[in-house]
């Protein structure tokens, strides 16, 4: 059998597929805040949004959708995790996640008063790309966007959207401690955001590639405060 692929065509359909999302919290007449929780690589949002607990006292509604696509963590058995994206087929992924997330988005807006409710959208690790992506598609308009563990996708242009981010609150919470996220790509990080004149506050903690209930509680509890 020959290797010669030159006969081979790529091509693509559109098809629907049902996403899943777990909720902490309810559409109660003492909400006044949303919010839009993206997990990492290979984490599912169930177990992700355990984490957030700490944040359910009544006012709060904590949405976790989940990576379209799932794999076993170890070889072809055990446990189940999702990832965002690879680098195969990256743009559709992409374009296909973003549709997701902007369909979930408009449901649960739908269902609150948008002019009482501070919206807050949270990445962690891959999940911070994701939701870059995902605001800078214009569909969304949160108040604060808190990246943690993660970076803002290369191919962001951030001189775009400098007044979409001047409009919000912008955080970086990373983990001293943290593996993955090195002292060199969190100052590349904030090389770009200062070279485009958008305002962030970097957010230190001790600890390592997680999230941290203290400093949840105080993103929590912090209104927009815009370009201040």
């Amino acid at each position: 059998m020959s290797d010669d692929l030159t006969s081979i065509s790529e091509h693509h359909i559109t098809v629907n597929r049902t996403a899943r999302y777990f909720t902490l919290g309810s559409f109660s007449a003492n909400l006044r805040q949303v919010w839009f929780v993206c997990h990492g690589y290979g984490q599912l949002a169930r177990f992700f949004l355990r984490n957030f607990r700490c944040l359910d006292d009544g006012t709060r509604l904590i949405v976790a959708p989940e990576a379209l696509s799932r794999f076993y963590l170890n070889r072809t058995s055990g446990r189940v995790g999702a990832t965002w994206m690879t680098r195969e087929d990256r743009l559709n992924e992409i374009q296909d996640y973003i549709a997701y997330l902007n369909n979930l988005s408009e449901k649960i807006i739908t269902q609150v008063d948008v002019n009482k409710i501070q919206f807050n959208i949270l990445g962690f690790s891959q999940g911070t790309a994701t939701v870059m992506r995902w605001i800078c598609s214009g569909k969304i308009k949160p108040d604060q966007v808190i990246l943690w563990a993660g970076g803002i996708p290369p191919e962001i242009d951030l001189g775009v959207y400098r007044d979409l981010f001047r409009h919000c609150s912008l955080k970086l919470v990373i983990g001293e401690q943290d593996e993955y996220i090195t002292p060199t790509r969190v100052q590349e990080t904030e090389e770009r955001l200062k070279s485009n004149g958008i305002p962030y506050r970097l957010i230190p903690f001790r600890g390592r590639h997680q999230l941290n209930g203290k400093i949840l509680e105080q993103l929590a509890s912090e209104e927009n405060s815009g370009e201040d």
